[in-house]
């Protein structure tokens, strides 16, 4: 059974690379919601809610109009290659020794120099690995704990990993946040809505050296001292080759910003590959038949709001009619949404899925800044200040530290300081756009 989910999932994974091709739309949906029912007795509650409601979605898309199923099921194979590929570079590049070299590295230096390391390094290897970053980054801070047992350094680390990642959705352009935003709000542009969420994740991070313990400065050991810049210059050379290859498929050839991800994280993969055959070395396809949580919540997501925002378009002739100071106040709710969604339990995803899906239709265009601005940055927050995050759950695992704790305790004064700014400049940035 494994091995048929594993193969379906790579069928999903070829259908969304040969997206230009007749059929390979429903090809991808199929495989997708195959690799879901047969994975379902391993799944989580929130994935079987997502891709029920999603079922629900096809029902109401029959009756209302067929027509709505085929961009819907283009949608959900998009972004489920999408996540596939993210999650197929990020198993690959963790095997590579220069990832352990910098993960080891980042432990360097006295509090403060360790924490901004911690924090902004994790970002950085966030980019292209998603959550494996916090797998191979938090192991190292579970191994200090086992270690040296549990001290304020350990709890700050902690801190730091979680928002590290916590602000890759607002800035990565590889991440599921940007891509999904700015599928969902075609009329926003990628370097506009970086341009704005780069500042904000590095001022977000900064802000967490007030929320610290104080911790005495002590000497690190040698083998953390001694990694160079080599593997450093490597990785970071790899993520500009990514990004930039998603600029130039996104912009210069005009794809859809998801698949020109999709394409450019798989470009990585069968370079690492064919660097691997020239090595005389083979190893073996990843397994993908654990990923039916990850296809049931994105695949399921993409469908639901392809199919909400289609039949809000039907229903909408002309101007909506919605008084011009409705729109910053909008704006500013969106982040508090995605984070009290979060506390819930809701996925990021759904909320981002609905919200961009509803509102997307509807947004006056010349302001579109302001809903994109304020749906990744409250995916972020969200990503770092609530419990039922997977990174935070992957963190209690790794560390022991309980997800509430590290995650809403440690962090509540820094999230609820972000989603006033947050919310602060996207109303801000809606007004002044009207």
């Amino acid at each position: 059974m494994q091995l048929i989910r594993s193969a379906l999932a790579y069928i999903a994974l070829m259908a969304a690379i040969l997206a230009l091709f007749p059929g390979m739309a429903g090809l991808g949906a199929g495989a997708v919601s195959l690799a879901v029912i047969l994975g379902w007795q391993d799944m989580r509650r929130v994935p079987r809610a997502v891709f029920l409601v999603a079922g629900l979605a096809l029902v109401f898309a029959l009756g209302r109009d067929p027509a709505l199923i085929s961009s819907a099921a283009g949608n959900m194979s998009r972004l489920a290659g999408l996540i596939l590929a993210v999650m197929l570079l990020s198993s690959v590049l963790s095997r590579t020794s220069d990832l352990q070299q910098i993960s080891a590295s980042l432990f360097g230096g006295k509090p403060v120099a360790r924490y901004l390391s911690l924090s902004f390094g994790t970002s950085l290897v966030s980019i292209p690995l998603n959550f494996g970053s916090v797998a191979v980054v938090g192991s190292l801070v579970g191994e200090r704990m086992r270690s040296s047992g549990d001290s304020p350094a350990t709890r700050n680390a902690t801190r730091a990993v979680l928002r590290g990642f916590g602000v890759s959705p607002t800035f990565s352009p590889l991440s599921i946040s940007v891509v999904l935003t700015l599928t969902l709000l075609p009329g926003l542009g990628s370097l506009q809505l970086l341009l704005f969420t780069v500042p904000f994740s590095v001022v977000l991070v900064l802000c967490g050296l007030i929320w610290r313990e104080p911790e005495i400065a002590q000497e690190t050991g040698s083998s953390e001292s001694k990694v160079g810049l080599a593997p450093w210059l490597r990785f970071g050379a790899l993520i500009l080759a990514i990004c930039a290859g998603v600029f130039l498929l996104s912009h210069r050839y005009q794809l859809s910003y998801a698949y020109a991800v999709t394409l450019s994280c798989m470009g990585a993969v069968f370079g690492a590959r064919l660097l691997a055959w020239s090595r005389k070395t083979n190893p073996p396809l990843v397994n993908m038949s654990n990923v039916s949580n990850e296809l049931a919540i994105v695949g399921g997501s993409a469908f639901i709001g392809s199919v909400i925002s289609g039949a809000v378009l039907g229903q909408i002739s002309g101007d909506p009619n919605v008084p011009t100071w409705l729109w910053p106040v909008i704006a500013a709710c969106v982040p508090w949404v995605y984070f009290v969604a979060g506390l819930a339990g809701v996925n990021p995803i759904v909320v981002g899925t609905l919200a961009g899906g509803v509102l997307g239709v509807i947004w006056p265009e010349n302001a579109l800044i302001g809903l994109g601005f304020g749906m990744v940055t409250g995916w972020g927050i969200t990503a770092f200040g609530t419990p039922f995050a997977a990174n935070a759950l992957i963190m209690e695992r790794l560390t022991g530290y309980r997800a509430m704790d590290a995650s809403f305790r440690w962090n509540l004064r820094l999230s609820l300081g972000g989603l006033t700014a947050a919310s602060l400049l996207a109303a801000g940035m809606t007004v002044m756009l009207l």
